[in-house]
């Protein structure tokens, strides 16, 4: 799709990923909106993203869900890109955690159920668009679990799931392109609590979903991602060729 002229909408925009991905379709040519949940927050981030806007609200929250597609095809009718990249996660291991069944419905309904929502609000004002996208911004995790993380990746496999469902769903329709990115550990505050210094800078990932989108790649898998999905992409490709000789 185009890279240049949108109107971009980003959740949990006020900082880590969400931000990298603001400040560089904004250097791109592109008008930003970002989400944020603490205004304070979204006040500073707004401050590095010339011409930039903000719209305060919790995507955990159905009413802030609603009441932010409101205002967004209401008031910036022209928005034609929408990212979700507002996540929860929570870093314990099962046999300490007492309240695992709590953390695991906040991450699922974070990671999952708002994206579901919030596309379902805002899909019917994009298919007017000649030109319009959605992108889910994904995880590693999609390829495994870990011990520390046990059920955000969980999530993140149904947001998967979810993804590959809406983009068949609309293949027909060539002005709605689905795409979704699968960033590795990356250095945010997010991911402090599980060794975030270690991973590759927010910046990286806000390149790769650029040229994804530059080259029409609806699956943008970044860093030590793209091993795992070469090699599922290997393994389905030896399989489809096994069922067409059976």
């Amino acid at each position: 799709m185009k890279t240049t002229g949108n109107t971009v909408f980003i959740t949990g925009g006020s900082a880590g990923i969400g931000l990298a991905i603001a400040k560089k379709l904004t250097a791109e040519g592109n008008h930003i909106i970002i989400n944020g949940r603490n205004q304070e927050r979204l006040d500073n981030a707004l401050k590095e993203l010339p011409g930039a806007v903000g719209i305060q609200g919790d995507f955990a929250v159905e009413a802030d869900r609603i009441r932010v597609a409101e205002e967004l095809k209401n008031n910036h009718p022209e928005v034609n890109v929408i990212i979700n990249n507002a996540g929860a996660a929570f870093g314990y291991l099962l046999s300490e955690e007492t309240n695992a069944f709590e953390k695991a419905q906040i991450e699922m309904n974070v990671n999952y159920i708002a994206i579901i929502h919030f596309n379902e609000l805002m899909i019917p004002h994009l298919l007017q668009k000649d030109d319009a996208a959605v992108v889910n911004i994904s995880s590693l995790a999609v390829y495994g679990s870990h011990k520390f993380l046990p059920t955000y990746g969980a999530t993140k496999a149904a947001l998967h799931s979810y993804t590959v469902a809406l983009r068949y769903t609309y293949e027909e329709q060539k002005n709605l392109q689905i795409y979704e990115v699968y960033p590795p550990l990356t250095n945010t505050e997010f991911s402090s609590y599980v060794g975030g210094e270690n991973g590759i800078p927010a910046s990286e990932v806000a390149e790769e979903l650029f040229l994804g989108l530059e080259k029409d790649q609806f699956d943008i898998p970044v860093g030590e991602v793209k091993k795992y999905a070469a090699a599922v992409g290997e393994a389905m490709a030896k399989l489809a060729a096994q069922e067409a000789n059976s």
